[in-house]
């Protein structure tokens, strides 16, 4: 595969544009997704399409669509790998880079002032953190639903997700995560062995090998050595990067899915309290941009500034050096059937492990009365059947838990 850029391509930057202007223009471009894109990855993936597609023809219909693929079947937060991938196409490494910042700094800093604001305040005395917990749990629940759909639409799928949501219920542990996506990997690649894979165009990008290959050497070691490290030495810092990183690297299915495995590894420590997670978890339904800022707002409250910007490097890390590392190589790895066989089954534990985190923590932490149940159906009505976006979600459910808490139902 040629991996040197075609010079007439279109997609290069202008000859009258100096690099310079060219990586302060796909910042201005990012920046402002970030600021307006609201509704998850699958509304960004839209957004994208129109801004990047349709209006600047920065990329073709058919390279876009490869890229999205490629995207969605990459541990981490999708819609961050697709803009990173077309950061790199439009200015190389700078490119990504630029672009991931443009995309992810306005959610990242809205949930860090969050974070500070419910430290500094006794916001929890005005039923807010218990109406966000609701509010998670209507959130959750259309997730759950909506991915049910798409990712278990046969029974073999459906039981692969029950079963990991059943033992993951039983032995809650991030470690017992990871041997059920493995796990389901297998189970996929045996089930599907004998599948029909619909047929795919050619993904026609420019990364050097060389880049590559030293991407994912580096996101090998740091996945391998963190931990060993991390015990070796006392830094909390390195603690939070570690859990970070490994948590970008092993969720499949975006931001919600990243919920149990965060939870697991930040509460029972004592880092951040259950109540302060489902808040912050509430809240970040509200802002634009990736939901894997959610990552900020924990760092935030486990040491402010400078634990939000270990905790959102450490978590989009591994979808940056997995986009950069596997483009150059995709359109030879998806054409193996065990591969697309496995990331069947991985996906159908995807839906189960979530489901599991919609019962412990998110429904057991949040639903204690009648009137909570009302509150989230009512949310759930108004995501699943009014289709209305998330943020509106997010203060409707706000406003009626600190009503219900004004009235002391």
């Amino acid at each position: 595969m040629n991996t040197q850029p075609n010079s007439d391509s279109k997609h290069e930057s202008s000859p009258q544009k100096s690099r310079v202007e060219t990586l302060l223009e796909l910042f201005g471009v990012t920046l402002r997704l970030g600021l307006t894109s609201f509704g998850g990855p699958i509304a960004h993936i839209g957004y994208f399409h129109h801004e990047y597609v349709r209006r600047r023809k920065w990329l073709d219909e058919r390279s876009y669509a490869d890229l999205v693929a490629l995207c969605q079947v990459l541990p981490g937060p999708t819609s961050s790998q697709v803009g990173i991938g077309i950061g790199a196409i439009r200015g190389g490494l700078p490119g990504a880079v630029i672009a991931w910042i443009g995309f992810t700094l306005p959610s990242a800093l809205a949930l860090i002032l969050f974070a500070l604001l419910l430290q500094e305040f006794d916001i929890a005395g005005t039923g807010l953190i218990h109406a966000l917990k609701i509010v998670a749990v209507a959130i959750v629940a259309h997730a759950v639903l909506g991915m049910g759909r798409n990712l278990t639409p046969d029974r073999n799928r459906a039981t692969i997700a029950l079963l990991t949501a059943t033992a993951i219920l039983m032995w809650q542990t991030a470690f017992m995560q990871v041997i059920l996506i493995v796990l389901a990997g297998f189970v996929g690649v045996f089930l599907y062995k004998n599948t029909k894979m619909p047929e795919f165009s050619t993904l026609n990008l420019h990364i050097h090998r060389s880049v590559a290959i030293g991407c994912l050497i580096l996101f090998g070691g740091l996945l391998v050595f963190l931990p060993v490290v991390r015990q070796l030495t006392a830094y909390q810092s390195l603690a939070v990067f570690d859990t970070f990183f490994r948590a970008g690297s092993l969720v499949f299915g975006g931001g919600h899915v990243v919920l149990p495995l965060l939870e697991r590894e930040v509460v029972p420590v004592g880092w951040v309290s259950k109540e302060m997670f489902l808040a912050g978890y509430g809240a970040a339904q509200a802002v634009p941009g990736p939901l894997f800022t959610f990552a900020a707002y924990l760092g935030a409250i486990i040491n402010g500034w400078p634990g939000a910007t270990v905790a959102t490097i450490g978590i989009f890390l591994p979808a940056f050096l997995l986009v950069i590392g596997i483009l150059p190589f995709w359109n030879a790895l998806r054409s193996y059937p065990n591969v697309q066989g496995a990331l069947m089954g991985v996906n159908a534990a995807v839906v189960g492990l979530l489901l599991a985190a919609l019962y412990d923590p998110i429904w057991t932490s949040s639903i204690n009365k009648p009137v909570d149940f009302a509150l989230a159906a009512v949310l759930f009505g108004m995501l699943e059947y009014w289709k209305l976006p998330s943020w509106v979600v997010v203060i409707t459910g706000a406003a009626g838990g600190s009503l219900i808490f004004t009235l002391g139902l």
